[in-house]
């Protein structure tokens, strides 16, 4: 009898190979990774701006400015920025004389904190609140100027889809912009950038949220989303177009943007 495997074994394989994911560097069934990373961002909200600053030192404040730069707000634009928590992106495009913008996020608890920090910040008008999954926005096609995403794309199951979504609800001649941790391109920051991520960032994690596991968490996702290229060349992949790559900090972040054409 052989031992070779039957067609059949074969499919199974690739549909049990389909049917797992991410979560960090452990496997989970894909299923399962909304509701986890959902339990990981219910845990941090209440500390997110303060774990943020522990998290980069202060840097991802430069980011996130350069990266609203880049969206280039006006007026007579729109934003839709996706997994936009605590809404810094937003909040940013809004004072930069940007137009109507929608905050969105899968989770409910951060778009609170979102909300609270926006009346607190005089940004009620032209601002709305949307919790949805950036995988199925229930949005109507060519509805957008500008779409964002900061710090969230490495969160969802389903990378490909959610830039697909990103591309059908903008306008033709709109963009999709995307701000993540990305590989590090400067060789003699590696082993610093590894023994803070993984032995700095869990124990603050447990001293400053009381939480570690998520923050390990949020470490291992750094690792285990695509670098520059294969990021370049998924966006190609859902259809934007003149896609670039910015990168920040010695390629820590990134800044990758393309084009509804």
């Amino acid at each position: 009898m052989s031992d070779s495997p039957t067609p059949d074994d074969t499919h199974r394989a690739h549909e049990s190979a389909a049917e797992v994911t991410d979560f960090g560097f452990r496997q989970v069934p894909k299923q399962a990774k909304s509701t986890m990373v959902r339990a990981v961002f219910d845990s941090v909200a209440p500390k997110y701006d303060i774990m943020n600053d522990l998290m980069s030192l202060g840097v991802h404040r430069l980011w996130k400015r350069i990266f609203v730069s880049a969206l280039d707000p006006r007026p007579n634009r729109s934003l839709l920025d996706l997994a936009g928590g605590t809404g810094d992106i937003t909040f940013g495009w809004l004072a930069a004389g940007g137009g109507p913008a929608i905050l969105s996020d899968i989770n409910a608890q951060m778009l609170a904190v979102g909300r609270e920090r926006a009346l607190g910040r005089g940004f009620a008008a032209g601002l709305s609140f949307l919790t949805a999954d950036a995988e199925h926005l229930p949005l109507p096609n060519c509805s957008h100027d500008t779409v964002s995403m900061a710090f969230g794309l490495r969160n969802c199951t389903d990378k490909l889809a959610v830039m697909k979504e990103a591309r059908r609800v903008l306008k033709p001649g709109g963009r999709f912009l995307v701000l993540e941790f990305s590989k590090v391109t400067i060789r003699a920051l590696e082993p610093i950038y590894d023994a803070w991520s993984f032995k700095v960032l869990p124990r603050v994690g447990r001293m400053v949220a009381k939480d570690a596991d998520s923050y390990q968490y949020l470490a291992e996702s750094i690792r285990t989303f695509p670098d520059q290229e294969t990021l370049a060349a998924m966006m190609a992949d859902a259809g934007l177009e003149k896609v670039r790559v910015r990168n920040l900090s010695g390629g820590i972040a990134a800044i990758h943007s393309g084009w509804r054409l």
